[in-house]
Protein backbone atom coordinates (compact mmCIF):
# COMPACT_ATOMS: atom_id res chain seq x y z
CA UNK A 1 0.00 0.00 0.00
CA UNK A 2 2.66 2.35 1.15
CA UNK A 3 4.49 1.96 -1.84
CA UNK A 4 1.09 3.07 -4.42
CA UNK A 5 1.45 6.48 -2.32
CA UNK A 6 5.04 6.88 -2.71
CA UNK A 7 6.75 9.17 -5.45
CA UNK A 8 5.69 7.91 -8.46
CA UNK A 9 8.76 9.73 -10.19
CA UNK A 10 11.17 12.25 -9.60
CA UNK A 11 10.89 16.42 -10.98
CA UNK A 12 12.88 17.78 -12.86
CA UNK A 13 14.55 20.93 -12.28
CA UNK A 14 15.96 22.53 -15.33
CA UNK A 15 17.65 25.80 -15.96
CA UNK A 16 18.90 26.81 -19.50
CA UNK A 17 18.29 23.36 -21.23
CA UNK A 18 20.19 21.75 -18.62
CA UNK A 19 19.18 19.48 -16.12
CA UNK A 20 20.38 20.66 -12.52
CA UNK A 21 18.67 18.41 -10.55
CA UNK A 22 15.76 15.73 -9.72
CA UNK A 23 13.55 15.98 -6.82
CA UNK A 24 10.91 14.54 -4.92
CA UNK A 25 8.76 14.49 -1.56
CA UNK A 26 6.90 13.23 1.13
CA UNK A 27 5.02 14.38 3.68
CA UNK A 28 7.98 14.59 5.61
CA UNK A 29 10.91 15.31 3.80
CA UNK A 30 12.19 16.51 0.34
CA UNK A 31 14.79 14.62 -1.31
CA UNK A 32 17.07 16.55 -3.83
CA UNK A 33 19.49 13.98 -6.46
CA UNK A 34 22.07 15.32 -8.28
CA UNK A 35 24.10 13.60 -10.58
CA UNK A 36 28.02 14.58 -10.02
CA UNK A 37 30.47 15.65 -12.91
CA UNK A 38 32.77 12.48 -14.03
CA UNK A 39 36.41 12.45 -12.73
CA UNK A 40 36.16 14.85 -9.42
CA UNK A 41 36.86 13.22 -6.24
CA UNK A 42 34.18 12.59 -3.61
CA UNK A 43 35.82 14.00 -0.90
CA UNK A 44 35.78 17.97 -2.51
CA UNK A 45 32.06 17.57 -2.56
CA UNK A 46 30.09 20.12 0.15
CA UNK A 47 26.61 20.72 1.13
CA UNK A 48 25.50 23.26 4.01
CA UNK A 49 22.09 22.61 5.36
CA UNK A 50 20.74 25.42 6.80
CA UNK A 51 17.10 26.29 8.67
CA UNK A 52 15.94 28.09 5.35
CA UNK A 53 19.35 27.59 3.01
CA UNK A 54 21.00 25.25 0.91
CA UNK A 55 24.79 25.40 -0.69
CA UNK A 56 26.15 22.45 -2.64
CA UNK A 57 29.48 23.04 -4.05
CA UNK A 58 32.90 21.52 -5.06
CA UNK A 59 35.53 23.01 -2.46
CA UNK A 60 37.71 25.71 -3.78
CA UNK A 61 34.80 26.36 -6.31
CA UNK A 62 31.74 28.67 -6.16
CA UNK A 63 28.55 27.12 -5.24
CA UNK A 64 27.19 24.58 -7.71
CA UNK A 65 23.82 26.15 -5.44
CA UNK A 66 23.19 28.40 -2.88
CA UNK A 67 19.38 29.27 -2.29
CA UNK A 68 17.01 29.77 -0.07
CA UNK A 69 14.58 27.13 0.66
CA UNK A 70 10.56 27.36 0.36
CA UNK A 71 10.28 26.71 4.25
CA UNK A 72 12.52 25.33 6.98
CA UNK A 73 13.57 22.21 7.55
CA UNK A 74 14.94 20.42 10.62
CA UNK A 75 18.51 20.91 10.40
CA UNK A 76 19.58 18.04 12.96
CA UNK A 77 17.62 14.97 11.31
CA UNK A 78 18.72 16.54 7.59
CA UNK A 79 21.54 14.98 5.52
CA UNK A 80 23.61 14.38 2.46
CA UNK A 81 24.90 11.52 1.42
CA UNK A 82 27.16 9.96 -2.01
CA UNK A 83 26.22 6.85 -3.59
CA UNK A 84 26.84 5.91 -7.15
CA UNK A 85 28.01 9.01 -8.44
CA UNK A 86 24.80 11.16 -7.09
CA UNK A 87 25.01 13.30 -4.77
CA UNK A 88 21.34 12.46 -2.31
CA UNK A 89 20.67 15.36 0.09
CA UNK A 90 17.08 14.76 2.47
CA UNK A 91 15.92 17.82 3.57
CA UNK A 92 13.11 16.70 6.70
CA UNK A 93 10.67 19.36 6.52
CA UNK A 94 9.69 21.15 9.88
CA UNK A 95 6.07 21.16 9.25
CA UNK A 96 5.24 17.91 8.33
CA UNK A 97 2.76 17.96 5.39
CA UNK A 98 3.92 20.98 3.75
CA UNK A 99 3.71 20.51 -0.09
CA UNK A 100 6.41 22.17 -1.72
CA UNK A 101 6.26 23.36 -5.35
CA UNK A 102 10.26 23.17 -5.65
CA UNK A 103 12.90 22.50 -3.18
CA UNK A 104 14.51 25.96 -4.20
CA UNK A 105 12.45 29.48 -3.38
CA UNK A 106 11.31 30.92 -6.39
CA UNK A 107 12.94 28.72 -8.93
CA UNK A 108 11.28 25.32 -11.18
CA UNK A 109 8.18 25.04 -9.65
CA UNK A 110 5.76 22.74 -10.26
CA UNK A 111 3.38 23.74 -12.90
CA UNK A 112 -0.06 24.06 -11.43
CA UNK A 113 -1.35 20.51 -12.84
CA UNK A 114 1.51 18.60 -11.29
CA UNK A 115 1.46 20.32 -8.23
CA UNK A 116 -2.23 19.78 -7.90
CA UNK A 117 -1.23 15.84 -8.24
CA UNK A 118 1.50 16.06 -5.85
CA UNK A 119 -1.11 17.75 -3.47
CA UNK A 120 -3.54 14.92 -3.15
CA UNK A 121 -0.83 11.93 -3.52
CA UNK A 122 0.40 13.87 -0.07
CA UNK A 123 -3.16 14.25 0.95
CA UNK A 124 -3.69 10.51 0.25
CA UNK A 125 -0.54 9.89 2.08
CA UNK A 126 -1.68 11.36 5.29
CA UNK A 127 -5.28 9.59 5.19
CA UNK A 128 -3.23 6.38 4.79
CA UNK A 129 -0.84 7.51 7.98
CA UNK A 130 -3.54 8.14 9.97
CA UNK A 131 -5.87 5.40 9.10
CA UNK A 132 -3.61 2.42 8.91
CA UNK A 133 -5.46 -0.61 7.50
CA UNK A 134 -7.49 1.52 5.36
CA UNK A 135 -6.73 1.23 1.58
CA UNK A 136 -6.52 4.88 0.05
CA UNK A 137 -4.86 3.93 -3.23
CA UNK A 138 -7.90 4.48 -5.36
CA UNK A 139 -9.43 6.93 -3.52
CA UNK A 140 -10.11 10.50 -5.82
CA UNK A 141 -10.46 13.51 -5.04
CA UNK A 142 -13.39 15.68 -6.56
CA UNK A 143 -12.90 19.94 -6.59
CA UNK A 144 -9.87 21.31 -5.16
CA UNK A 145 -7.23 19.20 -2.58
CA UNK A 146 -6.69 21.06 0.71
CA UNK A 147 -2.63 21.20 1.74
CA UNK A 148 -2.40 18.10 3.76
CA UNK A 149 -0.84 20.22 5.97
CA UNK A 150 -3.71 22.04 6.58
CA UNK A 151 -6.07 19.84 6.28
CA UNK A 152 -8.14 19.32 9.68
CA UNK A 153 -6.25 21.06 11.81
CA UNK A 154 -2.20 20.22 10.41
CA UNK A 155 -0.43 17.67 11.38
CA UNK A 156 2.39 18.08 14.48
CA UNK A 157 5.85 17.09 13.63
CA UNK A 158 7.03 16.85 17.16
Amino acid sequence: MAEKLAPEKRHNFVHNGQKVFEWDQTLDEVNIYIDLPPKVPKNLFHAKIQSKHLEVAIKGNPPYLNHDLPAAVKTDSSFWTIEDEILHITLQKRDKGNTWASPILGQGGLDPYSADLEQKRLMLQRFQEENPGFDFSQAQFSGTCPDPQTFMGGIRSD
